[in-house]
């Protein structure tokens, strides 16, 4: 057999953490594998993609899409009408989607299309919630994938409860951590807490950026409120997401704001300095829950589920619900746990990248995914029909706008 041509999409820069790893382990393995990297461009200005890649040392990627800022609808129908020149150019034997943005769907979708054999890194994950769009782009994601990657033992159960087959789950561990771990020397050298002036232990570090937080002005307002009030007992250094920037530039009535350390986003190294050396981080992102769980740094996630509940297993996840409200508890948990254990999920050791190369190089990629594309499995995962004209050109290559 020959080499296998593999084909990477990335669209955000939790992609970019997810893929970078597999990118290394199938360079060291030249003599059975090609790579080509596709950044759909969701994630498009340098504070929230160029930094990444470059700081992972991706490199620039192969193809870009550039399908900008849009609607959930309309970022998915861009992949799906942009990515199959690019499929058609490369013929690769598998496609790699990781994790559930709009970009891993749209990915899927046009994989699908084309008839080629895709894989989801991070398959499994449920919230459980119908109401995140997230959770339709990760079932989307599984239902069209011949080879399924999990990285904690709940997602097997819920993949194999939903009707796959044994043999599509490998679980693999988890490349976000895989990319930590590289990474963890020069994340010390970098002491960023000494940079921005931080005393280490005495800091929380804020991310929130989901559409049922801060798209709601009340509940935004109360948690920048909230926010303000745990900074009488600790720092609050918070990068602000675009879209939080924007949904506090909008606000009539401005939160204590001047209480906390509003910066603009950071890049891999810089953040997860601070998140290494903080007393606590606040957030309502998925991956960070697994950062930190890694770290053995408490996470507390304004969300009233979690699609990675071994964090809150494990003890190093408190989820606060979408009540801002109970930040007010964050001192007071943190006193009661300073002495808890650190505790890892099996096989988040670093090397989640080398088992997935080992199973792209000897699996069987004829495996069929439990649907098949059709107007009804459109329907099901909430992905309209769009005219083919309404997403403009076809990908370019790398000199693609963005």
């Amino acid at each position: 057999m020959g080499r296998r041509v593999v084909l990477s999409l990335v669209g955000t820069r939790p992609n970019f953490m997810k893929i970078a790893p597999i990118q290394a382990a199938l360079a060291r393995r030249p003599d059975e594998f090609e790579h080509a990297l596709v950044h759909t461009g969701q994630h498009y200005d340098d504070e929230m993609s160029a930094v990444f890649l470059e700081e992972l040392g991706v490199g620039d990627p192969d193809y870009e899409l550039g399908i900008g800022s849009a609607p959930r609808e309309e970022q998915i129908a861009r992949v799906v009408e942009r990515l199959p020149a690019v499929l058609r150019e490369v013929a690769p034997d598998v496609v790699l989607v990781p994790g559930d943005v709009n970009s891993t769907l749209g990915g899927a979708l046009a994989a699908a299309r084309e008839g080629i054999a895709l894989a989801h890194v991070e398959a499994g994950l449920r919230s459980f919630d119908p109401t995140m769009p997230e959770e339709a782009n990760r079932m989307g994601a599984d239902a069209l994938s011949a080879l399924l990657f999990t990285h904690s033992p709940e997602a097997r159960d819920n993949l194999l409860r939903e009707g796959a087959a044994p043999e599509q789950i490998h679980e693999v561990g988890n490349t976000m951590i895989d990319t930590l771990f590289a990474m963890r020397g020069r994340i010390a050298a970098a002491a960023a807490p000494q940079r921005h002036g931080l005393e280490p232990g005495r800091y929380v570090v804020v991310t929130l950026h989901r559409p049922a937080l801060v798209d709601d002005d009340a509940l935004l307002i109360e948690t920048m409120e909230h926010l303000a009030a745990l900074a009488d007992e600790y720092e609050v250094m918070f990068p602000v997401h675009p879209r939080t920037r924007r949904a506090l530039e909008r606000l009539r009535a401005q939160p204590r704001q001047e209480a906390l350390r509003l910066t603009p986003p950071l890049g891999y190294v810089e953040f997860l300095g601070l998140v290494a050396d903080a007393a606590a981080v606040v957030t309502d992102s998925g991956g960070l829950q697994e950062e930190t769980t890694a770290l053995g740094v408490p996470c507390f996630t304004l969300r009233d589920n979690t699609e990675r509940p071994i964090t809150v297993e494990l003890g190093t996840n408190t989820l606060l619900g979408l009540e801002p409200a109970r930040l007010r508890d964050v001192p007071e948990l943190l006193r009661r746990r300073a002495d808890a254990p650190t505790k890892q999920p099996p096989l988040w050791d670093g090397r989640a990248s080398e088992r997935i190369a080992g199973v792209l190089a000897r699996a069987d990629l004829t495996l069929k995914p439990r649907s098949r594309l059709n107007a009804a499995t459109l329907a099901a995962l909430r992905y309209p029909l769009v005219p083919m004209n309404v997403c403009g050109a076809a990908a370019k290559s790398s000199t693609a706008a963005s």
